[in-house]
């Protein structure tokens, strides 16, 4: 699939907590698509309630939340980044 041209940065919403011993496969499939946007060119915004997680490591954003994943707090994000798209399926289990 050719890379869009009309989209240059891309919100990642993060899974979020986790439980010690379970859903790592949130945090590293999470890991690798910002690893993946960013070598294509994309600018990768972040956002993750979760500081202790290889996703919120300085090298797999570009810029980087660590704050309560919220609507209010998104929305706040969306307003002040304005990225093109937003990616959220990298969420946790509900």
């Amino acid at each position: 699939m050719p890379k869009r041209s009309d989209i240059k940065s891309i919100l990642i919403i993060g899974a979020g907590p986790i439980v010690i011993g379970q859903a790592a496969e949130f945090d590293y499939s999470g890991a690798q698509a910002c690893k993946a946007l960013r070598d294509e060119g994309y600018k990768v915004i972040l956002v993750n309630s979760n500081p202790a997680t290889i996703m919120t490591d300085p090298e797999m954003a570009d810029v980087t939340y660590i704050e309560p994943i919220t609507w209010k707090v998104v929305e706040r994000i969306i307003a002040k980044e304005k990225p093109d798209a937003i990616l959220p399926t990298m969420g946790g289990q509900t």
